[in-house]
């Protein structure tokens, strides 16, 4: 039957895993809405930013494990973006995909995986590819 129980003393606790954290950054706010959205009713922790001035502001608060950014946004593109991200973070966190309606070419994943995204999106894309792609986010750590 102990096997059953905490056996633990009162103080002890077992803690919950920490749900992931993603940033997402788009400066259509409707987009940056949905996607919040859909990640909370998954089980994330989200924020959500409107241009990438925001979001460099919001690193060191929030600690994302993810950024999702796209890269076509006014005063800071998501590539310009990316490059900070990097240098706040290391080489595997946070994990970044990014997400263009614009930038489609080869030539622009190129860029995307030499500044640190791990992964490069087009819009429209379904938000079950983005789930696929954070999910190994949710394993235990």
């Amino acid at each position: 039957m102990r096997g059953l129980f905490f056996s633990g003393t009162p103080d002890e606790s077992p803690r919950a895993p920490k749900a992931p954290r993603v940033l997402v950054v788009d400066d259509n706010k409707d987009q940056v809405l949905t996607l919040v959205a859909i990640l909370r009713d998954e089980g994330y922790e989200t924020k959500g930013a409107y241009s990438g001035r925001e979001a460099l502001a919001s690193l060191n608060e929030f600690d994302p494990d993810a950024v999702i950014a796209d890269i076509a946004m006014p005063g800071m593109t998501g590539w310009e973006l990316a490059k900070h991200v990097r240098k706040w973070g290391d080489e595997t966190r946070p994990f970044m995909i990014a997400i263009s309606g614009e930038y489609r070419q080869a030539a622009d994943r190129t860029l995307a995986q030499m500044v640190g995204f791990n992964h490069y999106l087009t819009k429209p894309c379904a938000p079950d590819t983005v789930l696929a792609l954070l999910q190994p986010l949710k394993a235990p750590r």
